[in-house]
């Protein structure tokens, strides 16, 4: 995708818009609702809001950059990569911790998170791959790609051992992680939108993930 729309703004703002909107979507109406469910409403937003805080806190103390602050000569567009990755790596962390405490509550709601992340995170890929597309240095796209990629499995298996720890806190994770992927689409997904001044095709995108996430739904 990246070699065939690296300069379509238009593609961009319609992958931005669904990304953030199924990230907002399964957090919502998925994962905080069954921890409300499970646990009780004042222990869900406290464990939300820690989430969030956390990914908050992450953001300043690593530095990336965030999405759609790359800089247009193209010295810097590895180091824009680079940067970007290392905000996937941050970002990707949570939603695998969410994934695999999904799955260990509910089977099919783990399914339903598993597929949505897995389309949503295409054009968060598609963020770092742009600069070096242009840059033409294939090795380190491949190499960045496996990494960020990575991390995703990682905080699937930090979940299971969270829950085998302390499997009555499984909805809680739940909440956790919920706060982590809503401050992700708020902080860096729509002040990206908001640079490529697309805003209709943006709501595209987050109409899109929406009929996604009812298509999946049904299945699931």
């Amino acid at each position: 995708m990246a070699l065939c729309y690296r300069k379509s703004k238009k593609g961009i703002a319609v992958g931005i818009g669904f990304s953030a909107g199924i990230m907002l979507v399964i957090s919502v109406l998925e994962l905080l609702p069954e921890a409300v469910e499970t646990s009780n409403l004042s222990s869900t937003l406290a464990a939300t809001v820690l989430g969030a805080f956390l990914i908050f806190s992450l953001n300043i103390i690593i530095p990336h950059i965030h999405y759609g602050k790359e800089k247009g000569k193209l010295s810097w567009q590895v180091k824009t990569a680079y940067l970007i990755a290392f905000g996937l790596i941050l970002h990707d962390f949570p939603e695998g911790f969410a994934m695999a405490n999904s799955y260990i509550y509910s089977p099919a709601l783990g399914w339903l998170m598993a597929i949505s992340i897995a389309v949503h995170n295409i054009p968060e890929e598609f963020a770092m791959a742009v600069p070096l597309v242009l840059t033409k240095k294939k090795g380190a796209l491949i190499g960045l790609a496996v990494l960020s990629g990575l991390s995703e499995p990682l905080g699937a298996v930090f979940g299971l051992v969270a829950c085998n720890v302390a499997p009555a806190l499984n909805p809680l994770f739940m909440a956790f992680a919920a706060g982590a992927m809503i401050f992700v689409s708020l902080h860096e997904l729509f002040p990206m939108a908001k640079k490529y001044k697309q805003l209709s095709l943006f709501t595209l995108g987050i109409g899109l993930s929406l009929a996604v996430y009812l298509g999946l739904s049904f299945f699931f």
